[in-house]
């Protein structure tokens, strides 16, 4: 029963975000993600490696497709997007640490980008 109603929550919670907080929510969900890769590459856990990868690729896919490409941005983002599939796909066939390390400081930096740009729309 516990479990239900906190399933309703969370999808209430889902429901209610604007796109801002949604976007900046998969950006955070990514960066757990590729986080939980390197420690489960530490740890030799290829499977929960594997897991957390394709989670990875699975959110910036989403990202991809939700792009509104009325805006110029846009296209830089798909840009920036597909580059990240080929760095995830590269760390998925190699399982290469150096990937995660290079990858995590540019998804922290548009997500923070994206904060910025959410709260001066805000004001």
């Amino acid at each position: 029963m516990y479990q239900n109603g906190y399933e309703q929550y969370k999808m209430q919670s889902v429901n209610t975000m604007t796109h801002g907080e949604m976007l900046l929510l998969l950006y955070d969900e990514l960066i757990k993600r590729l986080t939980r890769a390197q420690m489960a590459l530490e740890d030799e856990n290829y499977d929960s490696f594997d897991k957390s990868v394709q989670r990875s690729k699975d959110i910036v896919h989403y990202l991809e497709q939700t792009l509104n490409m009325e805006y110029e941005i846009s296209y830089e983002l798909r840009r920036m997007y597909e580059f990240f599939q080929y760095e995830l796909s590269r760390l998925q066939a190699g399982r290469n640490t150096a990937v995660i390390q290079e990858l995590k400081p540019l998804v922290a930096e548009l997500r923070d980008a994206f904060r910025e740009a959410s709260k001066t729309a805000a004001v």
